[in-house]
């Protein structure tokens, strides 16, 4: 008779061989972007991706959501760290960027132009692209707002990828969404971005599929 702890192994080896065969085919959904990804602020289960992962799992995707958020990043150093950032070998990117650019009031011709030269090396990898939008702040000025705003969607239909609007719907400046920093969304708040976006993300899933 096999010894108990043996076979209590073999069961569980058993279990892990199943598991991974089961996940081998689900889908890498890549989340790269800043703070707003990393989860500043947050732990790891009420960070964006971790949420979102959750949410499109009860939804039924096999979808397996990486985390590729870096607190801080513009766009220039999300540029950058692309090409290491894709040893990851996602299935499909979602570009959550521009966000520190604005704060930090970068001429939109450089966003733009980090932007579209990652959007190029996505579409040249043939991996597609869910492009979440930025706004700008009216504080910094009419033409600047102007000239960042467009940046989003203009890209979006030059690459013709999939396109959600603006990442902070509901949640930018409602202080009962927000850390008390006023920029990053507490965990209520993610929960709305990831609600509010969710039928996109899906519906950019299943068109991948």
């Amino acid at each position: 008779m096999i010894n108990t702890s043996i076979s209590r192994a073999l069961i569980a080896c058993i279990f892990m061989l199943t598991v991974s065969a089961a996940h081998a085919d689900a889908l890498r959904l890549m989340i790269f972007g800043d703070s707003l990804v990393a989860g500043y602020g947050l732990d790891r289960v009420t960070a964006f991706p971790r949420q979102l992962q959750s949410r499109l799992t009860a939804k039924g995707f096999d979808v397996e959501v990486i985390n590729a958020g870096v607190s801080g990043d513009t766009t220039s150093s999300g540029k950058s760290r692309l090409d290491w950032t894709l040893a990851n070998t996602p299935d499909a990117i979602m570009i959550v960027l521009g966000g520190n650019d604005m704060l930090r009031g970068v001429d939109p011709s450089v966003t733009r132009r980090n932007l579209d030269e990652i959007l190029s090396a996505l579409t040249d990898r043939n991996i597609p692209v869910m492009l979440c939008g930025m706004l700008a702040s009216p504080n910094l000025g009419a033409d600047y707002q102007a000239e960042f705003d467009s940046i989003y969607p203009e890209l979006a239909a030059k690459y013709d990828v999939a396109f959600y609007p603006f990442f902070l719907e509901g949640v930018a400046l409602e202080p009962k969404f927000n850390q008390p920093d006023g920029i990053h969304p507490n965990a209520i708040g993610v929960r709305k971005i990831v609600l509010g976006m969710l039928d996109d993300v899906g519906k950019f899933l299943t068109e991948i599929r």
